[in-house]
């Protein structure tokens, strides 16, 4: 079984990159997936050079030239790119007969949302909504992420592990977030669905009266605002129908367009440069970031609230990825089995694993975790991330693999 553990540049820097790879290797997976690119964030990093690390936004490589000249959104780069620490771990990587996956957030950077006006999504009161996530109907969003996939596969990788390439929810976590209303699961829903011109536009030139589902996204989300009780019970397509109408709902399915036409059209581009897509589905993540306890329904069949289309997708791309943060063993094989079933039994698909807190408290139950997987269907799992969980934590990845 394909498999690889998850690392970050600032790992490899300060750890080394011989005793880093060593005690990978030792967890007998087959490939290391590195951070190519980065999100902001602060993270207690237990066995790093600092037990705390601030990882800027940005990509640890040089953008080419010839990708973002004459874009508009340009990635910052990261402190140390100019010692091409991605070609290092590539050598390395081969010389021990490793795999080395890129792997990075395509849409969600407050940076490049606050360098472009107008990129990031817009709520249905017409505000905009947080900068760090950047909305794939935009034209030059999608020219960005083509070219952040083109330079990423110019990195040498076997495969460009694409995270958050698609709408992302509400809230996706805006430093100092602060809500002090209740909403309701489909109340949040519907806050988070952008309207910008370009949503507008390509939903109606589907037919969809999306100025009409603007208004009721307004209608209802406003009187939950004034105080009226946020709605219950989960996000499905026919409660929503039922709490919304069905304009909104088209609109809502309309995305899916949206989302698999630039899927389609980066991984043309990755593959032009000699590498292969990995698309990561953020669903499980999503539902099960927190505590491991994901809502009943499957992230299979909760996929299209971000957009994604899991059947055309299956389609369209030669490798999915699921996270599976769940503590149930049997809840992660339920959740790949839907994702099988969704993409086609002929198409490569990669679960992400943590092997420890909040949803993973023993060896016995990760080794359970990697049997729900393959019994499931999936062709390889990747585990995160290696910076972030003791020593004994990750231990626990070769116990799980050979079981």
């Amino acid at each position: 079984m394909d498999s690889s553990v998850h690392v970050h540049v600032e790992d490899v820097r300060g750890e080394g990159l011989e005793p880093v790879l060593d005690r990978i290797t030792g967890y007998g997976v087959t490939g290391v997936t590195v951070a190519a690119a980065c999100r902001r964030t602060r993270d207690v990093t237990p066995h790093g050079a600092s037990r705390m690390t601030v990882r800027g936004e940005g990509v640890h490589f040089t953008p080419p030239a010839d990708l973002f000249g004459e874009s508009r959104l340009v990635p910052p780069v990261q402190d140390g790119a100019g010692q091409e620490p991605l070609a290092a771990l590539r050598r390395a990587t081969a010389e021990r007969g490793l795999r080395l996956h890129g792997w990075a957030p395509f849409l969600c950077g407050s940076a490049l949302g606050e360098a472009g006006p107008g990129v990031a999504v817009r709520d249905c009161f017409g505000d905009p909504g947080a900068t760090t996530d950047l909305c794939p109907s935009h034209p030059d969003v999608r020219r960005y992420a083509v070219a952040l996939g083109r330079a990423v596969a110019r990195q040498g990788v076997d495969s460009v592990v694409a995270e958050g390439l698609h709408f992302g929810p509400f809230p996706q976590g805006c430093p100092h977030e602060r809500s002090f209303v209740p909403l309701g699961p489909m109340d949040a829903f519907l806050f988070g669905l952008c309207f910008c011109d370009f949503c507008l536009g390509r939903a109606a030139d589907l037919g969809v009266n999306a100025e009409a589902a603007r208004r009721e996204c307004a209608r209802i989300v406003g009187g939950v605002l004034d105080g009226d009780p946020p709605a219950q019970g989960e996000v499905t397509r026919a409660a929503l129908t039922a709490y919304a109408g069905p304009e909104v709902v088209a609109y809502a399915r309309a995305r899916s367009e949206t989302v698999t036409s630039l899927v389609s059209e980066v991984s043309a581009a990755v593959a032009d440069e000699g590498s292969r897509l990995v698309f990561l589905d953020g669903t499980g993540a999503v539902k099960g970031h927190a505590d491991g306890l994901p809502s009943p329904g499957l992230a299979a069949h909760d996929a299209w609230q971000l957009g994604v289309d899991l059947v055309a997708l299956g389609d369209l791309v030669p490798s999915l990825g699921a996270f599976a943060y769940a503590r149930d063993p049997a809840r992660i094989a339920d959740d790949v089995g839907a994702y099988r079933r969704s993409t086609g039994k002929d198409r490569d698909l990669r679960v992400v694993l943590r092997p420890g807190p909040p949803d993973t408290d023993s060896a016995d139950r990760l080794a359970a975790k990697v049997r729900a997987v393959r019994a499931a269907g999936a062709g390889a799992v990747d585990f995160f991330a290696y910076g972030l969980l003791p020593y004994p934590v990750l231990d626990r990845i070769r116990g799980a693999l050979a079981s």
